[in-house]
């Protein structure tokens, strides 16, 4: 996607940068802008992201040892494990224990999203501000943009719903309900309790930024479109008789 619209930069008449810092007070610049920043903002909120789920457990020779398993993106919590309170795995009795699930795909995929969008960006107001006058003259530009903007508004859209649903999931899998299933503490003479997980409301954050990314998406394909032929030609033809 980065390179779509500076590909064409090669050829002979599109060579001569005009610089033209005032297409950022224009909405398509300023979304774009504004999409730019959403995007680190994605990114460093859920590929940043790191967390831990602690137990309080008593067993044979251990009172109200504390054992955590720790996770963070890209949320791999099958590779988390609770290792045993003790040297001596509490007397033979504990079986080291992970977290449940593999939600990465999802995460991967919401993150890589938002990476792409980033260098996208990038790309797309270097050629707003050194080649605006290239990207007015040549329709190809604004309909190449057109359609990269619904793509990625249409990408936002699967991405950010995939992940609130993984999100979900992770909550699930790394809060209490966790208890139930870990066999060693059901072992003779074992308790555990839980005890804490790290808040998550930082990927709330990421849901919350991928929506707006979204939105602003979708409302960046309108202003693409406004650049195009398709709507001087639906003008056309709604005025006419």
């Amino acid at each position: 996607w980065c390179w779509v619209l500076m590909a064409a930069l090669v050829s002979p008449r599109m060579v001569g940068l005009r610089m033209d810092i005032s297409m950022l007070l224009e909405p398509l610049g300023f979304v774009k802008v504004l999409e730019w920043v959403l995007a680190i903002f994605v990114f460093a909120t859920c590929g940043g992201f790191r967390g831990e789920t602690a137990l309080l457990v008593s067993c044979e020779g251990v009172v109200n040892k504390t054992v955590t398993a720790a996770f963070a993106y890209p949320f791999r919590l099958n590779t988390a494990v609770f290792s045993a309170p003790d040297p001596k795995g509490c007397g033979g009795t504990w079986t080291d224990v992970c977290l449940m699930g593999d939600f990465s795909s999802s995460a991967q995929f919401f993150v890589a999203l938002a990476a792409l969008v980033f260098l996208y960006c990038v790309t797309a107001l270097v050629v707003y501000i050194g080649y605006n006058h290239v990207y007015q003259q040549n329709n190809k530009f604004p309909l190449t943009d057109l359609t990269i903007s619904f793509l990625i508004a249409f990408l936002w859209l699967i991405s950010t719903f995939v992940w609130a649903k993984a999100l979900a999931d992770i909550k699930e899998s790394t809060g209490a309900s966790i208890m139930p299933g870990i066999e060693s503490c059901k072992a003779p003479g074992t308790t555990c309790h839980f005890l804490s997980v790290t808040s998550m409301g930082i990927l709330n954050v990421s849901v919350v930024f991928g929506l707006l990314n979204m939105i602003l998406w979708a409302g960046n394909v309108w202003l693409v479109y406004k650049d195009t032929s398709l709507h001087s030609q639906w003008n056309r033809i709604s005025e006419s008789p």
